[in-house]
């Protein structure tokens, strides 16, 4: 075997250096070739996806209809096309998902609207949460007729079911990493887990392009472009505006009285500035991986006292619907600006399950901080 292996790794190097072709017989490493690819044995590389907002994700193109898909700081999957063979050398650190992938337990709920938007809702099988915690139609009609089912919640799936229904694929958001000892079951069970990192993405509309990969998973990737495209044209028109220099405290409250606040580099900063206006917390961050930031009423104060907005952040505490709502959080919103200005808004519960519906937030958002009393939002409630 160790002789066997020499042979092959000298007759790579030769190859390498006649040819000049990096990675023939599996390395796995990058050249300058494949653009920083990995060279896959047997398989010829096209090109790299061009992506226009996202940077968690690359997607490489390979001769016959291979993708890999690369999450950085996460996995590489090789996607071989239905009825194609997988190389028989693939580099270590490669997971090979064999098309049709149509039988995912999808764990990570803000998913699901992208594999409605693309027109791939029929490879989900398995879901995370029940039919009635959906926000949008789509999901929970399709758990209506059983055609996706509940497995079990991310953190405790019910594998029995995961087994049965021979799940091809766990997708699962960056929750799964306080439960690593879940992953590794499932993995145990030869299933595969892919964990979406879009919520990573500082550029709002670089988390709606997340579906594009899922496109590719899925060959959606027409319609999955087709989507984007649309997206970012209904935003076409904020390009030029001038920013109001306004300020927003984007918040909700605990039930502890702790206030959660987003980091100042997370992708709802960057939704209030595309829309017009300013966060509050400009320079609010830290170490960890974490998107959001848990403070003291008073340090939340001494910065939400003076913004001209506050947008209560309902996706997360449902009990605010009223200004009086919100002043029984706590008898300190009564010295906001913003509250006595009467320039309150809360979200609706879609902001974190649908991550289709970006630009449209945006556009709320847009007319929330430039009109008096804009009547046609669609998921932005003013508090009366």
């Amino acid at each position: 075997m160790k002789k066997h292996k020499k042979l092959v790794a000298f007759a790579c190097a030769l190859c390498m250096l006649v040819l000049g072709l990096a990675g023939c017989g599996g390395s796995g490493g990058e050249s300058e070739d494949t653009g920083g690819a990995p060279a896959i044995s047997g398989l010829t590389y096209e090109s790299e996806m061009q992506l226009e907002r996202a940077t968690e994700f690359s997607i490489y193109h390979y001769e016959g209809g291979y993708d890999l898909i690369d999450i950085h700081e996460g996995e590489k999957f090789l996607l071989v096309p239905e009825g194609g063979e997988a190389p028989e050398e693939v580099p270590e650190g490669i997971i090979v998902l064999q098309k049709p992938v149509d039988r995912i337990y999808l764990a990570a709920t803000a998913t699901m609207a992208m594999f409605c938007s693309c027109d791939a809702l029929d490879h989900i099988r398995m879901s995370s949460i029940k039919e009635n915690d959906w926000s949008f139609d789509e999901p929970r009609e399709a758990m209506e007729k059983g055609d996706i089912i509940y497995a079990g919640k991310y953190s405790a799936p019910d594998y029995e079911t995961l087994f049965d229904e021979e799940c091809d694929l766990a997708i699962e958001s960056t929750m799964i990493d306080h439960t690593p000892e879940v992953k590794e079951m499932i993995e145990k069970l030869d299933v595969p887990v892919m964990i979406d990192r879009s919520s990573y993405e500082e550029d709002p509309m670089g988390r709606a392009e997340w579906i594009k990969l899922y496109g590719a998973l899925t060959d959606h990737q027409e319609e999955a472009n087709a989507f984007f495209d649309e997206q970012m044209e209904k935003l076409a028109d904020l390009d030029d505006f001038e920013n109001t220099e306004k300020t927003v405290a984007f918040f909700y409250q605990t039930a502890d009285g702790k206030m959660v606040v987003r980091k100042s580099t997370d992708y709802v900063p960057k939704m209030i500035e595309i829309a017009g206006a300013r966060y509050a917390f400009s320079d609010l961050d830290d170490d960890t991986d974490r998107t959001s930031i848990d403070m003291s009423v008073e340090t939340f104060y001494e910065t939400a006292r003076d913004a001209d907005y506050i947008i209560y952040n309902g996706s997360i505490d449902g009990s605010v619907k009223t200004m009086a709502d919100l002043l029984e959080k706590d008898p300190i919103m009564k010295e906001l600006k913003a509250v006595k200005a009467g320039k309150c808004w809360v979200t609706g519960d879609s902001m974190y399950q649908r991550t289709d519906i970006v630009a449209d937030m945006i556009l709320d958002f847009h007319k929330a901080f430039t009109e008096d009393d804009p009547d046609d939002l669609k998921y932005l409630q003013k508090l009366q």
